[in-house]
C-alpha cells in the first residue's frame, strides 16, 4: 500500500485519501488482533486480508478499463479524479464501495463454507467479532481526520474544535450502521435458496449501496 499511496501523493491523485485512510485501519486491525480482542484472531485476520482483495481487484479493474469493475467502485474512482468533491466525500465515497459492497460479499465468501455446521453460539461469535471491528474504526477515525483530512479540508479543523469528538462520533456512528446491515445482508446471501435469488440479492446491495454514493453527494 505505501508504494501506492507515496505515488498517488507526489500526483495529487485524490485516490490517496482512501488508501491512506484504509492503510491506518487496517495497521490497527493487526495489531487488535496481536492483542487478541477477537474470539477467533485467525477468522478475523483471514477475514481482513480477503477484504482487501477485493479493493484491490476493484483497482486493478478500473485502471485496465475492465468492463466488470463494480459500479460503486467506478463511482468511487471517478469522483477521486473530479475537482468538485471535497477530500471527505472522496473518503466517504472509498469506505461505501468497500464496506456496503465488498464487505457483504467478503464475509458471504468465508461465511458459506461454515454456516450450515456452526453452531448458534459460534454463528453470536462470528457477528460479535465483526461487531468488535466497530471499535477499532472508531479508534482510527480521530486520526483520520487529524492527519488526512484536516491537512487536505482545512475547514474540518474548524469543525473539529467546534464539534469536539461528536464530529468523528458522527461518521462512526454511520459506519457502525452500514456494517450492521452488511452482516444481515451476507447472510441473507448465504441462506439463498438459489443462486438466481443470490444474484438478485447482490444486485440489491449494490443499488442500495449506489444510493447511499447519491447521499454523499455523488452526481451521476
Amino acid at each position: 500500500m505505501s508504494e501506492r499511496i507515496e505515488r498517488w501523493q507526489r500526483t495529487n491523485d485524490r485516490r490517496a485519501i482512501f488508501l491512506r485512510s484504509y492503510q491506518m485501519m487496517t495497521t490497527n486491525m493487526l495489531e487488535a488482533i496481536r492483542h487478541e480482542e477477537f474470539s477467533d484472531g485467525i477468522w478475523v485476520n483471514h477475514l481482513l486480508h480477503r477484504f482487501a482483495d477485493y479493493y484491490f481487484m476493484a483497482l486493478q479493474a478500473y485502471e485496465e478499463r475492465q468492463e466488470n469493475i463494480p459500479a460503486v467502485w467506478q463511482v468511487a474512482f471517478q469522483a477521486a479524479n473530479q475537482k468538485n468533491y471535497s477530500p471527505l466525500q472522496n473518503l466517504l465515497l472509498g469506505v461505501n464501495a468497500h464496506i456496503n459492497y465488498d464487505l457483504v460479499l467478503t464475509l458471504e465468501e468465508l461465511l458459506q463454507p461454515e454456516w450450515q455446521a456452526l453452531s448458534s453460539a459460534r454463528r453470536a461469535m462470528r457477528r460479535t467479532d465483526h461487531n468488535r471491528v466497530n471499535h477499532v474504526i472508531a479508534a482510527t477515525i480521530d486520526a483520520v481526520q487529524d492527519q488526512i483530512l484536516e491537512p487536505a479540508m482545512p475547514v474540518m479543523q474548524v469543525v473539529d474544535v467546534i464539534l469536539g469528538r461528536m464530529d468523528e462520533g458522527l461518521i462512526s456512528g454511520t459506519i457502525t450502521r452500514w456494517r450492521g446491515k452488511v452482516w444481515r445482508h451476507a447472510v441473507y446471501l448465504v441462506e439463498a435458496s438459489s443462486e438466481d435469488e443470490r444474484k438478485e440479492w447482490v444486485q440489491r446491495v449494490e443499488h442500495d449501496a449506489l444510493q447511499t454514493a447519491r447521499w454523499i453527494g455523488w452526481r451521476e
